[in-house]
């Protein structure tokens, strides 16, 4: 393969997972109040770490990295959680919940194989059902020109937000392959045109940015350790690695490449040591993105090469705050456009999740109904657990965690111990016969 044909193969995987990796931190990051210098920042060190993070994945060696070409970034199910984590705890309290969880991922990837019943798709489902659930306020939010804006609700947002939806929409409507899979990024392009059109976009902090910066390990300080943080993000690590590993199967399929225990164990303790990383540089999470697999079958080329480029590309791309400062003065009502479909995606993809089990068994919907109940629930009214001991409240705080922690139990009350029992029963009932 010749250096050009590389290059705009690397080009494409970069803007196809480009407006996922500019958009979580703008999303976090506003939704934590960070001032636009730190969104700077963030956006800049989410774009290297995703480079950093794809060429840890990419490298196979004794210890870890799944070896396929695979390109990583972080996670939308990490989106809802972090800023709830960062309004209630702190933002250290992100980092240090990072941090745990992903040393959590590194010691249990080994073993993980074994701990995969616990998180069949009635259980993946139902939290990744949730933390959508609980991030379509925050669009609603942004579509109307962000909470606590002089113009919230005004015409000029909702203008710029169901247009920018719309231009989303007709993409994917009239284009297939390459074109819908960068979508939501041109609808996001075409609509800042348009808001600096209107006089809503402000240059500043791009002039203000310098050419070239490398990330500060614990730039927002030292993390700060909280039993619920922990507790949720080790839930969103969990669910990250039962996702990534439908998605090294299929690339192990699409690469004709037989996948054992020991390239799932590379693999997630790749992940691990990302979102270790990720908390010390204070980013993000970091896990396979879907969208570059649709790009790999699209072009046909599985070269790993390709993959290298790439992540080369995206650490290029962070070490130059201007061009991350470029993604802070997107309008917040352009964001939010973006952001429902993104949002929904997310809920989408729970339901699709939810697809696979057995909609006929009562145990499987209680198990949904329970769990996305109380989860939307304790999101909606808050203060519902108030009066209850602090070392309670650390499961019920969160509707993440209450509904994530209500459909690991259920599935393990209504499948696990009844199968056990069958087991220990059919046992008996052949030794009883072998007797007689």
């Amino acid at each position: 393969m010749n250096i050009f044909k590389n290059l705009s193969l690397g080009i494409q995987h970069v803007l196809a997972m480009y407006a996922g990796a500019i958009v979580v931190p703008l999303i976090v990051g506003s939704g934590i109040g960070l001032s636009g210098h730190q969104l700077t920042y963030l956006v800049a060190i989410d774009i290297f770490m995703c480079g950093v993070a794809t060429f840890l994945q990419v490298w196979k060696n004794r210890f870890f990295g799944i070896g396929l070409p695979v390109v990583l970034g972080c996670t939308f199910t990490a989106v809802g959680p972090m800023i709830a984590i960062g309004n209630e705890y702190g933002v250290t309290s992100i980092y240090g919940a990072v941090l745990i969880s992903g040393i959590i991922v590194i010691l249990i990837s080994s073993i993980f194989g074994k701990l995969v019943k616990f998180f069949p798709p009635v259980v993946t489902g139902s939290v990744v059902t949730i933390i959508g659930v609980t991030l379509i306020p925050v669009a609603m939010n942004n579509m109307a020109g962000g909470e606590g804006s002089a113009n919230f609700g005004s015409i000029e947002n909702l203008i710029l937000a169901f247009t920018v939806l719309i231009i989303i929409l007709l993409l994917n409507r009239f284009f297939t392959g390459f074109v819908r899979s960068i979508s939501i990024l041109i609808g996001i392009i075409i609509g800042t045109i348009i808001a600096s059109f209107m006089g809503l976009v402000d240059l500043q902090p791009v002039r203000d940015a310098s050419w070239f910066n490398i990330g500060k390990p614990f730039y927002f300080g030292t993390p700060s350790f909280e039993i619920t943080p922990i507790i949720t993000m080790t839930i969103v690590a969990i669910v990250s690695m039962v996702e990534s590993s439908g998605v090294y199967f299929a690339l192990g399929d699409i690469c004709n490449k037989k996948i054992d225990d020991k390239d799932l164990a590379r693999g997630y303790r790749a992940e691990g040591l990302a979102y270790t990383l990720g908390a010390i540089f204070n980013a993000f999470p970091y896990t396979t993105f879907s969208q570059n697999v649709g790009l790999l079958q699209m072009t046909g080329i599985k070269t790993n090469k390709v993959i290298y480029t790439t992540a080369i590309m995206l650490i290029g791309l962070g070490l130059v705050p201007k061009i991350a400062a470029l993604a802070t003065v997107i309008p917040s009502s352009v964001l939010g456009g973006a952001m429902i479909v993104m949002f929904g995606m997310v809920i989408a993809y729970g339901m699709k999740m939810l697809g696979q089990i057995d909609f006929t068994s009562q145990e499987n919907l209680i198990i949904i109904a329970c769990s996305v109940g109380l989860g939307l629930g304790v999101t909606v009214v808050p203060g519902i657990f108030a009066g209850l001991p602090e070392s309670v409240k650390i499961l019920t705080n969160s509707g993440i965690v209450i509904g994530s922690v209500t459909a690991i139990l259920l599935n393990i009350i209504f499948h696990i111990i009844p199968s056990k029992r069958i087991v220990d029963h059919t046992d008996e009932v052949l030794a009883n016969e072998q007797v007689l």
